[in-house]
C-alpha cells in the first residue's frame, strides 16, 4: 500500500520561509518523478516543482529563484524550500508521484498525499 505524507506547512509572514517534506512508502521511491502541487480557494490545482528520478528540477515560472526543490532517496523523502513567500503562495501544497515533469498534470499522477497548509500572511 502506497502512503504519502507531507509536512512542514504552517503561517509564515510574506518574505518568510518555510521547508515541506514529503515521505512515501509502498513503492520504489527512487525510480518516481516526484512533484509539488498547490490549489488555493476556488482556483485550479497547479504544478509548482517537480524532480525527475534523476534530480532534473522544474519550476512554475512564478517560484523560480523563490523555491527549491530536492530528494533524498536514502530517506524516501522530497523537499520544497520556499524562501521568499508571498501571500499568493497561500494554498493546500500536495506531494504526488509518478506522472511526468513536462507539463506536470496532476491527472497523471496516480499517488498523492493529503496535502499541508501553507498561508503567508501580508
Amino acid at each position: 500500500q502506497v502512503q504519502v505524507v507531507e509536512s512542514g506547512g504552517g503561517l509564515v509572514q510574506a518574505g518568510g520561509s518555510l521547508r515541506l517534506s514529503c515521505t512515501a512508502s509502498g513503492l520504489t521511491f527512487v525510480g518516481y518523478n516526484i512533484g509539488w502541487f498547490r490549489q488555493a480557494p476556488g482556483k485550479e490545482r497547479e504544478g509548482v516543482s517537480c524532480i525527475t528520478w534523476s534530480g532534473s528540477p522544474y519550476y512554475l515560472d512564478s517560484v523560480k529563484g523563490r523555491f527549491t526543490i530536492s530528494r533524498d532517496n536514502a530517506k524516501n523523502t522530497l523537499y520544497l524550500q520556499m524562501d521568499g513567500l508571498k501571500p499568493e503562495d497561500t494554498a493546500m501544497y500536495y506531494c504526488a508521484l509518478g506522472g511526468s515533469c513536462t507539463g506536470a498534470l496532476p491527472q497523471n499522477y496516480p499517488y498523492w498525499g493529503q496535502g499541508t497548509q501553507v498561508t503567508v500572511s501580508s
